[in-house]
């Protein structure tokens, strides 16, 4: 990867070739959206299965992000020791071939630990595919990481409808994720043959199993967290807002829901083109206000049609903030892989806090304050969009000019 001293085993990579390589990744951006869809539609399934209680299941859904924030790290050096499409082909197989253990667990005790390797499995191959992502669209020479990044929503949309058809007909669920880990796991291998074969220089020192995350990745990090805040209050608060604050129907609030996801995975499949035309700050900072504009909506609310307006705007404002993200974490120092973990790390977590965050605040106060904070965050995406900041002409030379560390293997 640009700075770390890896190279190709082809040079220079042909245009083809690099097409054929953005759209091998983002079927793997598909792939492990998908896995998090299916999973996701069977927890009631095994909740019953597993005859915990809701306390007890709010517990186990927080090994994911902890066996997430554990594994993440090690990406990297597991990139640089077997290059970075193997990696990312037994990190993605391993992520799919994970769907089957929740379902597997009898009880509490064995749920925990499945979820811890669910989580990690999904973090580490998270990193991988995020630092090819990176990679490609460099050399490409123009914005990808949105559209990828909206190839993931798009997966856990098709995932979550293949498993609310499987929970409507009353499939067991050891069968359902059983077979689509099967499925995915195939589909996973045959991209993985399409993405660029990267590999750490002979000279290179392998990344540190464990490292606290550079300085740069801490401040990329801290505008992520505030995204991935607002997208958890949308996606999990979203219904209760409407039934509780308005008065609407459960059908209603559900679809708030539906309609927020959807938004966010429209505005990334289509923010390339606007990440090209206006640069990442203008984005985000146009993004901020939008999301900002919309919190303020949700909280001044009269009627269930501004409330879902205003989590529209959220949705539309936050959608290529996470993507951009990764994409400055991959550019901003020697350790691509390292930095893109602890970002990755930082927004895991804000994905962790949000809803019990959100929720606390509405015990202590309101709904409604809940959400001003979520305004208050989206803000900080107007202050803080600089860091965000790509150098322009360095993706462009790349196509033209390949890198000198650049060798065949």
């Amino acid at each position: 990867m640009a700075g770390t001293g890896v190279h190709d085993d082809v040079l220079p990579l042909p245009r083809n070739g690099l097409r054929r390589a953005r759209w091998a990744v983002a079927l793997v951006f598909l792939i492990h959206g998908s896995v998090t869809g299916n999973f996701a539609t069977r927890i009631p399934w095994i909740q019953d299965h597993t005859g915990i209680s809701a306390g007890q299941l709010g517990l186990a859904l927080a090994f994911p992000a902890i066996g997430a924030s554990l594994a993440m790290p090690l990406a990297g050096r597991i990139s640089h020791r077997f290059g970075a499409r193997t990696a990312l082909r037994g990190l993605l197989a391993l992520w799919t071939l994970s769907l089957i253990l929740p379902a597997l667990s009898p009880g509490l005790y064995a749920l925990c630990p499945a979820l811890l390797v669910y989580g990690a499995s999904s973090g580490m191959s998270d990193v991988a595919m995020n630092a090819l992502g990176v990679e490609t669209e460099d050399r490409l020479g123009k914005p990808i990481m949105s559209g990828l990044h909206g190839m993931w929503s798009a997966g856990a949309l098709l995932g979550s409808a293949v498993g609310t058809v499987a929970a409507h007909a009353g499939w067991d669920a050891r069968l359902h994720l059983t077979g689509a880990a099967l499925v995915l796991t195939v589909l996973g291998a045959l991209a993985c043959q399409g993405v660029l074969d990267l590999r750490s220089a002979p000279e290179e020192h392998p990344p540190p199993r464990f490292a606290l995350p550079p300085r740069s990745a801490l401040i990329i990090g801290a505008i992520g967290f505030c995204a991935v805040f607002a997208e958890g209050a949308g996606l999990d608060w979203s219904a209760v807002y409407l039934r509780d604050e308005l008065g609407t129907d459960a059908g209603l609030a559900a679809a708030s829901t539906t309609a927020f996801a959807c938004t966010m995975a429209i505005a990334r499949l289509a923010g390339d083109k606007v990440v090209a035309r206006f640069g990442a700050v203008r984005t985000v900072r146009a993004g901020g206000v939008l999301a900002t504009a919309g919190g303020l909506l949700i909280v001044a609310a009269s009627h269930p049609a501004m409330a879902m307006a205003g989590f529209g705007l959220v949705g539309l404002g936050i959608a290529v903030v996470v993507p951009l993200a990764f994409a400055a974490a991959g550019r901003s120092g020697p350790a691509p892989s390292q930095a893109i973990a602890g970002v990755a790390t930082i927004t895991y977590t804000s994905g962790l806090i949000a809803p019990s965050a959100i929720g606390g605040i509405a015990q202590a106060t309101s709904l409604t304050v809940s959400f001003m904070l979520v305004s208050t965050l989206t803000l900080g995406l107007v202050v803080g969009a600089r860091v965000l900041r790509v150098p322009g002409r360095e993706a462009r030379t790349r196509v033209a000019e390949p890198a000198t560390n650049l060798e065949p293997s």
